[in-house]
């Protein structure tokens, strides 16, 4: 029997229940800098977010090409998350779509090369609209100039569903293929019922957006043979780049477990 440096860090959780615990407290007092968001803030942008507390800082969002906006704006309240390339991001985290950002929704998946939507909240919860639906249930639906065809929808089982749409640039006549994967159970300022329900979520293709990408970035690099994994780390780095990544304890500790969970899976495919 072995060790990987990532089991020893999770042990070491394990051994110490204050750990995580200090690791949470030293999470809430960092701040990311530089942590402008005067864009975000500016009057004509006020009303594309959702909510206030979470704004796009100005040295880390997506721009827009404003030629081909609806509103020959700029802004969407979305952040481009890098890994290991600043060229490229390995994700861009969203909030759910408004009616009046829908058509701007669109243009950043057609703009940004997006082939995977990954959505982890529901359209509404205890009443409260969490997203515009933003896509057809049957058909299609024009946004702009960005036509969007739902060509399949296949519930997986009761937490995921996967949609499939046929993405037309009016505009150019240019086609992709867009896939969206549809995380049902997760509610607000909570976590999953259960991790393996997400973990399964996640090897099927794809706040709650923070601890999405936080599990799925850590996987990611232990699978390219990262020798050591430090969560705490990992979510300052998030926290760079997009301001509440992880809202709660609850998540963070969410997000310790399905690695551990990841983890013990993996050594228990090895020859004993």
């Amino acid at each position: 029997m072995f060790l990987f440096p990532t089991e020893a860090y999770m042990e070491d959780h394990l051994e110490d229940k204050n750990r995580l615990q200090r690791e949470w407290e030293a999470l809430c007092a960092y701040q990311a800098e530089p942590s402008c968001s005067l864009v975000a803030q500016r009057e004509e942008n006020v009303p594309k977010n959702r909510c206030p507390a979470v704004l796009t800082y100005d040295h880390s969002r997506i721009r827009l090409s404003s030629g081909n906006s609806h509103s020959s704006s700029d802004y969407i309240n979305a952040s481009p998350i890098m890994d290991h390339d600043p060229r490229k991001p390995a994700y861009i985290a969203t909030q759910g779509p408004l009616p009046a950002t829908v058509a701007d929704f669109w243009q950043m998946v057609w703009e940004s090369g997006c082939v995977v939507i990954v959505m982890l909240t529901p359209l509404s919860e205890n009443g409260v609209r969490q997203c515009y639906h933003y896509w057809p249930d049957e058909g299609s639906n024009l946004y702009h100039i960005y036509e969007v065809n739902l060509v399949s929808e296949h519930i997986w089982c009761e937490d995921f569903l996967v949609r499939s749409f046929y993405l037309k640039n009016l505009r150019t006549s240019e086609t992709r293929t867009v896939s969206q994967f549809h995380f049902l159970s997760w509610h607000d300022q909570a976590v999953p019922a259960s991790t393996r329900s997400l973990l399964d979520f996640r090897s099927d293709g794809a706040g709650r957006s923070g601890t999405y990408v936080l599990i799925d970035m850590v996987l990611n690099k232990m699978a390219k043979g990262a020798k050591e994994i430090d969560i705490a780390a990992t979510l300052e780095h998030l926290r760079d780049q997009r301001p509440g990544m992880v809202q709660t304890k609850e998540q963070f500790e969410f997000a310790l477990t399905a690695v551990a969970e990841e983890v013990n899976a993996i050594l228990q495919a090895f020859p004993q």
